[in-house]
């Protein structure tokens, strides 16, 4: 995949972000403070998610299956998965 690099500083930034909201729990911080926080990493996962699923339909689409019912197979999981997020 052409953006693991990328891909592996977003999930870094995020797994930094959980230890942070670790400490605020740690330090009692306000619950609207924590919540903030938990959502930006929630928005920070859903958009590694996206960029995962958008290079895999990238492939998909630059390097088709010699089966045509692979394929269709193939797109049609990126898109529920797409759907689904």
């Amino acid at each position: 995949m052409s953006c693991d690099k990328n891909i592996i500083n977003r999930l870094k930034r995020a797994e930094g972000q959980l230890r942070g909201i670790q400490k605020m729990i740690d330090e009692e911080k306000e619950c609207v403070d924590i919540v903030t926080q938990l959502t930006a990493v929630r928005s920070s996962i859903d958009r590694v998610m996206g960029l995962i699923v958008a290079e895999n339909l990238r492939d998909c689409l630059n390097t088709p299956s010699n089966d045509p019912s692979i394929q269709e197979k193939k797109i049609e999981q990126a898109v529920q998965m797409i759907i689904k997020k």
